[in-house]
């Protein structure tokens, strides 16, 4: 059983697959404790917030509201809500408490493809075929590690930046473990001027990309 806090259809805003019409299915639970993040609604797995898995699609705001399905039932609310976008965007939270090899599975049987946002602090569990994100959470209040093992299954970085420091952090850790994935963008934390200047500043000298969450400037989910 997954724990989901929301199910939407939207254009995916960040990274490779920018611009491309997803779903984005979003799990409750994360004790990472990013301070910038922009989901803490979905920390908590607080059974007094349980519902049925239909009103996570027709949530009007954020809210600590979740439900339990299985990954059928999963699929089957995709199809009756007939979305049309065949791209399958696994979020949180943390998507990675979770085994998401069932669900995976079963959805690129059914024709879609699968990517999964992670922080790279839990083992992933993936099929080979899934495209993984891993946005890494370093030094986090939470005390969680960013595991090699998750750098090594990488398909892109994504690493949210405000100050040099977060630069360094990235450019740590990559030493640490030894891994440079081909693909790293470097995202401005909540579009500030400064920020987005750093990163563009950092991605002319590294030849990294830069990835200025899509969504948000055009006003959707």
């Amino acid at each position: 059983m997954y724990k989901i806090n929301e199910i939407f259809e939207t254009i995916q805003g960040e990274a490779s697959y920018t611009g491309v019409p997803s779903i984005f299915l979003r799990l409750q639970g994360c004790p990472v404790g990013c301070a910038w993040c922009d989901t803490k609604q979905t920390w908590d797995v607080n059974p007094t917030y349980l519902i049925s898995l239909d009103k996570t699609v027709e949530k009007k705001a954020d809210s600590e509201w979740w439900a339990e399905a299985t990954s059928e039932q999963i699929l089957s609310l995709f199809k009756q809500r007939e979305y049309q976008a065949k791209h399958v965007v696994i979020t949180g939270g943390e998507p990675c408490m979770f085994d998401l090899v069932p669900l995976c599975e079963l959805l690129h049987e059914a024709g879609y493809s699968t990517q999964i946002e992670t922080s790279g602090t839990f083992e992933i569990k993936v099929p080979e075929q899934t495209w993984v994100t891993v946005s890494p959470k370093i030094n986090m209040r939470g005390g969680y590690e960013v595991l090699t093992s998750a750098m090594q299954r990488a398909d892109e970085i994504k690493h949210p930046v405000a100050m040099q420091k977060h630069v360094e952090e990235l450019e740590a850790l990559f030493e640490k473990t030894g891994i440079t994935p081909k693909l790293v963008y470097l995202q401005p934390i909540s579009q500030k001027a400064k920020a987005t200047k750093l990163a563009i500043d950092t991605c002319m000298k590294k030849n990294w990309r830069l990835s200025v969450q899509v969504h948000k400037y055009i006003g959707i989910n």
